[in-house]
């Protein structure tokens, strides 16, 4: 794996004050954006591209940080999960402006497994798996009557069975292949 930290532009590629492994330097840069109040300082950007080659992005919430990588959660029949079926790689991108800190993550996406991923489907708030389970994540809204009705529907399967969770729910981990850390000034 390669680690970089990156100053005002200038890159210094493994520099001695690097860490051997990132998750260390991670976790205090995410834990100082915490104490210094950043607003949602867990909110990632996920790079993706799709089965035809464009790149896509989007804002995503880090489920959690360790060894194997960077942990998130996504529906498999949503866009993010089609373009990571087509394309198992990904590139994630935190950015605290108030502290001038980025820190970028590249590498292949693993699956955590199905254990890993009820558990963090069970662990949403209500209304959001009730919004999972209706599969409409990357589809177009016509009528919100219709999208109301089908959460009306999902809300009623996990009154019925609290524990349901959709086989699409996946929870990734992008294993990092690159770390680059960025300080401004």
């Amino acid at each position: 794996m390669k680690v970089s930290l990156r100053t005002s532009g200038l890159l210094v590629s493994s520099p001695p004050t690097a860490p051997a492994e990132p998750v260390t330097l991670f976790v205090d840069w995410l834990q100082t954006a915490v104490a210094a109040g950043v607003p949602e300082p867990h909110a990632m950007t996920l790079s993706t591209v799709d089965a035809s080659g464009l790149p896509r992005a989007r804002m995503l919430i880090l489920k959690a940080v360790d060894e194997q990588g960077w942990h998130f959660a996504v529906s498999a029949v949503s866009q993010k999960g089609r373009d990571l079926a087509a394309c198992p790689a990904a590139a994630l991108t935190f950015y605290w402006p108030a502290l001038v800190r980025q820190v970028r993550i590249t590498g292949a996406v693993i699956e955590d497994g199905t254990a890993a991923s009820a558990e963090d489907f069970r662990a949403r708030p209500i209304g959001s798996r009730a919004m999972a389970l209706t599969l409409r994540q990357s589809q177009p809204l016509v009528d919100p009557a219709e999208l109301d009705a089908e959460i009306d529907k999902a809300q009623r399967k996990l009154d019925e069975d609290p524990g349901l969770v959709p086989d699409e729910w996946k929870s990734c981990a992008v294993a990092p292949g690159e770390v680059e850390f960025w300080q401004g000034s």
